[in-house]
């Protein structure tokens, strides 16, 4: 795809969010900072929630904020990315049956999108930060890393979902069901300790359960990720984006007809 046509389309989605309000693109820092304001304040002074986390600093307060923040900031971007490319064909129809457009490099604006979404988001986030004190460490260089595999799955699996709910219209309903369920099947808004033991092994076969304890684990604990498995979702991504691509090419024809 053009690399301008691209940035286009994703400079057009950030605008059209919000095109009929009166603020308009500004609600793009406005609704960022809102969600940072309400997990920080009311999760953390309202309800009094405390984080006691093995070789988490103490952030007294202001624990259990960060810990939610981080894996919920990470879970937003994943989510909104595999829903919004799963839908991106039918929502591009027009275009794409007037406009000569690559089907498979499309969904790459909202990819970017979601990501300029999380970066500003995030922004707020290290700004609150800094105003409770936190204590940096150089393994916040891992996070790009772990952002970028995170991504890869949800890109992939979108992509997957694109080409599937272009035959069958029922995808988009069960693809926000499973969403649903994979939310608490992730350690997002609750911690590992209060499971049982014995459930633990069909949690770690969530990959959003590795990368969200990744995230955790070089922004809050300070310590380097479990690489290996890391390694691992980015093997699974590649080959659901493999998979992907191969149906879709197969397929290429009969989704421009149907669309």
């Amino acid at each position: 795809m053009n690399p301008a046509l691209l940035l286009h389309f994703v400079r057009q989605d950030l605008v059209d969010r919000h095109a009929a309000s009166a603020l308009g693109a500004l609600w793009t820092l406005l609704i960022p900072l809102a969600n940072i304001l309400i997990f920080t304040l009311v999760f953390s002074r309202l309800m009094g929630a405390r984080l006691e986390m093995m070789g988490m600093q103490s952030l007294g307060t202001y624990s259990y904020s960060v810990y939610l923040v981080t894996g919920l900031l990470a879970w937003t971007c994943f989510a909104n990315t595999v829903t919004r490319i799963g839908q991106v064909f039918h929502e591009k129809a027009g275009l794409i049956g007037k406009v000569k457009i690559s089907l498979f490099a499309l969904p790459l604006y909202v990819l970017i999108s979601e990501l300029i979404v999380y970066a500003i988001s995030m922004s707020f986030f290290v700004g609150f930060l800094l105003l409770i004190d936190f204590q940096w460490s150089w393994h916040w260089l891992w996070l790009p890393v772990v952002l970028a595999v995170q991504q890869l799955l949800a890109y992939s699996l979108g992509l997957m979902v694109a080409v599937l709910s272009v035959f069958l219209r029922d995808i988009r309903e069960l693809v926000t069901l499973a969403v649903q369920f994979w939310f608490w099947l992730t350690p997002i808004v609750y911690v590992m300790t209060i499971l049982p033991e014995s459930w633990i092994w069909l949690f770690k076969l969530n990959p959003l359960f590795h990368t969200t304890a990744a995230l955790r684990q070089v922004m809050i604990v300070g310590t380097t990720p479990d690489w290996q498995a890391l390694v691992a979702i980015t093997l699974l991504g590649l080959g659901l984006l493999v998979a992907s691509l191969f149906v879709g090419k197969k397929l290429e024809r009969d989704i421009r007809d149907f669309l």
